[in-house]
């Protein structure tokens, strides 16, 4: 049975919400001047500045998902669009995003598609190396070392299935993608001079990085729904990055909440909340790094998919 919240929470809009269209500059005004200047910079500067970047996109790209932060989607899917990252089509990243948030299906591998488990069939397929892998991804140290490859490879083989299977407009969507990805190169390379290398590692697979430990411990497999989905608190700086993300129960029980309002809100509706999700609550990303770094989060297998 599920539990029904004892509180009400109000969710205020606006035509325009400044503070998104300010952080949106901040990204793509911030991208374009360390990808101009990055020579001038240590070269560890420039990778960590440019994995925050890419990870704080992701984060906006989430953002104008629900809807923010004008009322018209087209617009907002345009500012999310851009595809800094080079690996993920936002429409894609889109249609999958909003699926995942059926809640009554969350952590389940074949209904959700952000899920980490795996069903006992797909368990028993990985071989002996790709078993020692999802092993090691499901610790805190291999989701941030391994777990952008072994992200962008899953994602990238099951694309490839689709197109080749003829998926009703994967072809054209992926045409469309692939010409943001030659313009943003072509900024990078030929304008900016910066090598391929520095721009993959530094900026795309470190923001990658970023963006699972966000990710790694959000969700967990209950009976009931609601207490499927974890808060991260007192995380400041993470928590900027990830747009208040780590409050992430308040973001599935209301995502149309801006993120420069999920604080105040989280704040005002603490106990109600931490009631509504069982308690699974984590004293900042340090606490997580200290009980998973070297230990898995949950069982391999999702339970109603492990006979």
């Amino acid at each position: 049975m599920s539990k029904t919240p004892s509180y009400t929470i109000k969710i205020p809009r606006r035509r325009m919400e400044w503070p998104t269209i300010i952080l949106a500059i901040a990204i793509y005004g911030g991208f374009l001047a360390l990808t101009f200047w990055w020579q001038s910079l240590p070269v560890a500067v420039v990778a960590l500045a440019g994995g925050w970047l890419i990870a704080w996109q992701g984060s906006l790209q989430h953002e104008v998902i629900h809807g923010h932060p004008t009322e018209n989607q087209r617009v907002n899917d345009a500012i999310g669009s851009i595809p800094l990252s080079l690996w993920l089509p936002y429409p894609i990243y889109r249609e999958s995003h909003l699926e995942h948030h059926r809640d009554e299906h969350l952590t389940d591998p074949i209904e959700d598609p952000e899920s980490s488990y795996f069903t006992r069939a797909a368990w028993e397929r990985l071989g002996r190396t790709g078993k020692l892998l999802a092993r090691w991804n499901t610790t805190l140290l291999g989701r941030l070392t391994i777990g952008p490859a072994v992200m962008l490879v899953s994602f990238l083989a099951q694309e490839a299935r689709l197109l080749k299977a003829g998926e009703p407009g994967r072809a054209r969507v992926w045409a469309v993608h692939m010409m943001g990805v030659a313009a943003v190169l072509f900024w990078v390379k030929m304008i900016c001079g910066m090598p391929f290398w520095l721009y993959f590692f530094g900026f795309v697979y470190f923001g990658a990085a970023l963006t699972r430990l966000r990710s790694y411990a959000e969700h967990r497999y209950a009976e009931r729904h609601e207490e499927r989905t974890a808060i991260v608190e007192n995380s400041h700086l993470f928590g900027l990055l990830f747009l208040y993300n780590n409050l992430h129960v308040l973001h599935h029980l209301k995502p149309g909440i801006s993120w420069y309002r999920l604080p105040s809100v989280y704040r005002r509706n603490r106990e109600a909340l931490i009631d509504t999700n069982g308690g699974l609550v984590y004293n900042s990303y340090w606490d997580i790094a200290r009980r998973f770094f070297l230990k898995p989060h949950d069982e391999i297998t999702h339970p109603n998919h492990s006979g």
